[in-house]
């Protein structure tokens, strides 16, 4: 695939960041024309994996999240949210629908979510060295007349 752009954004993990990271990605994509299903898909995604790296990630304290995206091909997005947190444990766990280290006031679908709204996840993570979440999704975009 050709890349033809891509940015680099790291934000402190503050829950005000989630929405930021929202923003810039929104904005990064605008120039494939996506529909507004397209665009709040992934704005949900990432909301979903930016969530998880504050809320997970970084439980008790702060550190940094590093958000990257890409485009390939006029058309493929992929966005990367990384953080140098605690990491996961059991993947698959994690990955189970409903299941949450987050108490009750979570609802344990951010990977879930984050499934359905996209064509691709990718989940990568280490103990004590963080979690790495790519997710990818084709725009298709507004018809053309």
């Amino acid at each position: 695939m050709k890349l033809d752009n891509e940015f680099k954004l790291t934000v402190d993990s503050r829950s005000t960041n989630e929405s930021f990271c929202r923003v810039v990605v929104s904005s990064f994509i605008t120039c494939l024309d996506p529909t507004v299903e397209e665009l709040s898909d992934l704005k949900t995604a990432v909301s979903e994996a930016v969530t998880n790296s504050i809320v997970h990630g970084y439980a008790d304290t702060y550190g940094k999240i590093f958000v990257t995206g890409q485009i390939f091909d006029s058309s493929v997005v992929r966005i990367k949210i990384r953080d140098k947190g605690v990491g996961i444990d059991n993947l698959d766990k994690a990955m189970t629908p409903l299941f949450t280290t987050g108490g009750d006031d979570r609802a344990g679908l951010g990977f879930t979510v984050m499934k359905s709204f996209c064509d691709n996840v990718r989940v990568s993570s280490q103990v004590g060295k963080g979690t790495t979440v790519t997710l990818t999704k084709r725009i298709v975009g507004r018809s053309k007349w």
